[in-house]
């Protein structure tokens, strides 16, 4: 009996070590923040007050050079520099980049094709005008299938209409 207690102490107290296990920091809203995973890398190192294995709060050590030491033992444990974290995904970026560049090679093409149909619709307009202007006789088919010859109202309001299509395809 006295070892079954002694062993749910001994339970108890190495299960309140697992909560040592917590990573502490303080959020950009100045609000504390505990959790079992480390904070994401928008978080600066002077606002992580907890990591785990840590009992005491960690402060970081942002030198360059290592400190003298105090004693000859010291002298063998070098202070390296604390590593920055961008929080900048490389692939992420990458993809980023290739999406912008898809994206970029499509206008223009939607570009060029626009600019082609405009070239090829002032060729046509140049050419209805030029035949419209020589003053010969033109045909055409209506609705009802049956050819007629254009009047001089026709004639007019067709050249009206092309002219506008020359002046916005052709500048």
């Amino acid at each position: 009996m006295k070892l079954l207690k002694s062993l749910l102490a001994l339970a108890l107290v190495t299960s309140g070590f697992a909560a040592w296990a917590q990573w502490q920091w303080i959020d950009q809203d100045g609000h504390k923040v505990y959790s079992d995973r480390a904070p994401p890398p928008e978080v600066p190192e002077k606002s992580i007050l907890k990591r785990p294995n840590a009992r005491i709060p960690v402060k970081p050590v942002v030198t360059d050079a290592p400190e003298p030491p105090v004693d000859g033992a010291a002298a063998a444990v070098p202070v390296l520099p604390t590593p920055k974290v961008t929080g900048v995904d490389k692939d992420l970026e990458a993809k980023k980049k290739q999406a912008t560049e898809a994206e970029a090679a499509k206008k223009k093409a939607d570009e060029e094709r626009v600019t082609k149909a405009k070239i090829e619709n002032c060729a046509r307009a140049k050419q209805a005008k030029a035949t419209l202007d020589s003053g010969t006789r033109i045909g055409r088919t209506n609705a009802a299938g049956e050819r007629e010859i254009m009047d001089d109202a026709a004639r007019a309001a067709e050249s009206k209409r092309i002219a506008a299509i020359v002046a916005s395809d052709c500048n």
